[in-house]
Formats: C-alpha cells, sequence, structure tokens
C-alpha cells in the first residue's frame, strides 16, 4: 500500500506540473541568494562558481551620493578565470566594461581587485568595491 501511494503522488507530482497548477517558486535575489549566487551586500552582483564569500569581511556604507560597498571572496580560481567571468557575466547585468577590472552601471562603479598582487597564489582572494561614480 505504501509503494502505492508513493507512485501516485510522484505521479501527482507529475501532472500538476505539467498542467501548471504547482505556485510559482519566488524569482529574484532572495532565491538567489539563498543558493548562494550573489553576494550578501551586493545582491545584485553574481558571485562566480568557485568563489565563496568571506563572511564578515566587507563592509556597507550609504551616503547622499549613493552606497559604498566592499565584498571579499576567496577560492581556487584564477585572476583569468575571474576577469574572464565578470567581462561575461556583468555586460548582461547592465554594467559596461570601462577599464581592465572597473565597470560602470547608472551612477554606480565596481572595481575587482586583487589584494593578493598578480599572480597570487590559490586560493585568490578577490576584492569587489562598489561606489558611487563621482567618487
Amino acid at each position: 500500500m505504501k509503494q502505492i501511494t508513493q507512485t501516485f503522488f510522484a505521479a501527482a507530482i507529475v501532472i500538476a506540473l505539467l498542467a501548471g497548477a504547482v505556485a510559482a517558486i519566488p524569482a529574484g535575489p532572495s532565491l538567489a541568494q539563498e543558493a548562494g549566487l550573489f553576494f550578501k551586500d551586493i545582491d545584485d552582483l553574481p558571485l562566480m562558481p568557485g568563489l565563496v564569500e568571506d563572511a564578515g569581511s566587507g563592509t556597507t556604507f550609504d551616503s547622499a551620493q549613493g552606497r559604498l560597498v566592499e565584498a571579499y571572496a576567496t577560492g581556487p580560481v584564477s585572476e583569468g578565470e575571474v576577469m574572464a567571468f565578470y567581462d561575461k557575466t556583468l555586460p548582461q547585468l547592465g554594467w559596461q566594461r570601462i577599464d581592465v577590472g572597473v565597470f560602470r552601471r547608472e551612477s554606480e562603479i565596481l572595481k575587482l581587485e586583487f589584494p593578493g598582487g598578480p599572480g597570487a597564489a590559490t586560493p585568490l582572494t578577490v576584492g569587489f568595491r562598489l561606489m558611487p561614480a563621482g567618487s
């Protein structure tokens, strides 16, 4: 009887999904953040696969000119992989590359930095600084 109930339940879920009867899963940054796909304090900045946000290492400040945020992530990736990921991903989110590791969207500037310097050994630490464009 238990096997029949489990089979019936599984079939009911498949039918409901196909029919569109199941409530939609909420979308947006909150769902992505729960999955660890975006930075905690820069909720519209994706976290590159392979990087893990360094908990408690960043700072956030709101000013009259806009937000100032520093966040750090570390992982077994290279500087080239990080740059390639963000060069490809950020323009899809409205960011325009204005220099190596520097992007602008509306009135904000995002800078990617590598505190360990060029050719730093893995795990690599990447700094992300978000600031008003006039800073």
